[in-house]
């Protein structure tokens, strides 16, 4: 079997993977803030448990990458799958009983699953040829689809699972589907290339000169602003939508399946669009994208502004996330994906968890409306770099032993 075929089985058992292991966050954000509203002892920690979920990817991104170095792709999967069922099980229990430490935890380790998750996508890439790559990667990101709708139609389905407890029956629904995602990495296929980590050796150059790279920092950069705002937005659209205007949870949650949809839904012709316009062109139509969902959000705070606003913020995010990803692959060399990866990774979902985290408090202290003007300078400063990149010829400057 060539390589390029075993990166297609790969890609098709980690849209599956993707599919499965992508609803997790779609449940902790359309469950966690509502959970923290009724339990947290001071309405300000409301979305923490939904900022701690940011803040367990940032922090397994390292393990992840230990785990897959000692095991491999698909042992490593197997222990985050795991790792994804105990959080939805604690989670469960947090909500059950009222502890909101304990549901924090939980969702803090529903991070940690999502660590593994988030690098599905530079999974597929491991043996697959330059001009697979991105092809392979969309394919990944669009089982995030499926999972926009497992997501919110498994709190929707559990949400009686528990007499008295309406929201813990979400939270078991998550640990069946990481049960299930366990069975499927199974049927994942070994990749020649080793997994190193940061500070863990395996050859290329050292991590400061890779990130020293304006081209590899500009990409980093726009992964991590699309991202950074996308969770800053979101993380606060149910709260705001439910607490500061008024609207159903049912309102709510279907616009969380609506966002996570336009996050994904894109990727079955993403890679299209960046070979026929460019990596960057993309990426700065999904920072535009982003800037006309914050307008939207201040333009108005009915159901449909809300859902607009997510569908944007969604779409803006593929683009800006999926673009990103793409030169980030591209520009490290074989032996020295991993630990880039990781260390990118590591560094989008640090700056995501900060940005959750101010997001509850800015929007009880401000509301919906100043926490999307907020958005627009953050797009303006980062489309100001990558058109600078551009002018430079910096994404066109080929780098030496990229292959």
């Amino acid at each position: 079997m060539t390589d390029d075929e075993v990166a297609r089985h790969n890609a098709k058992v980690l849209f599956c993977a993707q599919a499965l292991g992508g609803a997790s966050p779609a449940i902790v954000i359309s469950l966690g803030g509502l959970v923290g509203q009724a339990i947290a002892p001071d309405p300000t920690y409301a979305t923490v448990p939904v900022s701690l979920l940011q803040l367990g990817i940032a922090a397994g991104t390292i393990p992840a990458a230990l785990a897959m170095r000692r095991f491999g792709r698909r042992g490593g999967y197997m222990v985050g799958t795991t790792i994804g069922m105990v959080a939805g099980s604690i989670a469960a229990i947090g909500a059950t009983r009222g502890s909101f430490l304990l549901f924090c935890l939980g969702t803090f380790l529903a991070g940690f699953y999502s660590a593994y998750v988030q690098s599905y996508r530079f999974a597929a890439t491991d043996v697959a040829s330059v001009a697979f790559r991105a092809r392979a990667i969309a394919w990944v990101m669009a089982g995030g689809v499926v999972a926009g709708i497992v997501g919110p139609q498994t709190v929707i389905w559990t949400r009686d699972l528990l007499p008295g407890s309406p929201f813990a029956g979400g939270f078991l629904g998550q640990a069946g589907l990481a049960l299930l995602s366990f069975g499927v990495v199974a049927f994942l296929r070994s990749a020649p290339a080793a997994v190193t980590v940061p500070g863990q050796g395996g050859g290329g150059r050292p991590l400061g000169e890779i990130f020293a790279q304006p081209r590899f920092l500009l990409a980093v950069l726009a992964g991590l602003v699309s991202y950074g705002l996308m969770s800053f937005v979101m993380t606060a659209a149910p709260l705001a939508m439910v607490g500061e205007c008024g609207h159903s949870l049912a309102s709510a949650t279907l616009g969380i399946q609506w966002h996570i949809l336009a996050m994904y839904g894109p990727s079955f012709f993403t890679a299209h669009l960046m070979d026929r316009f460019g990596r960057v062109q993309v990426v700065i139509a999904g920072l535009l994208l982003i800037a006309a969902a914050a307008l939207v959000g201040v333009a108005g705070t009915s159901v449909a502004h809300f859902w607009i606003a997510l569908i944007l913020l969604g779409i803006g995010w593929n683009f800006g996330f999926v673009g990103a990803t793409a030169l980030i692959a591209e520009g490290a060399r074989p032996e020295e994906r991993t630990k880039t990866q990781a260390m990118n990774d590591f560094l989008v979902f640090g700056s995501v968890a900060a940005a959750s985290f101010s997001s509850g408090s800015l929007v009880n202290a401000g509301g919906w409306a100043m926490l999307n003007w907020l958005v627009l300078p953050v797009v303006a400063m980062t489309l100001a770099a990558l058109i600078w990149g551009m002018r430079r010829r910096i994404f066109t400057t080929p780098e030496p032993a990229l292959t």
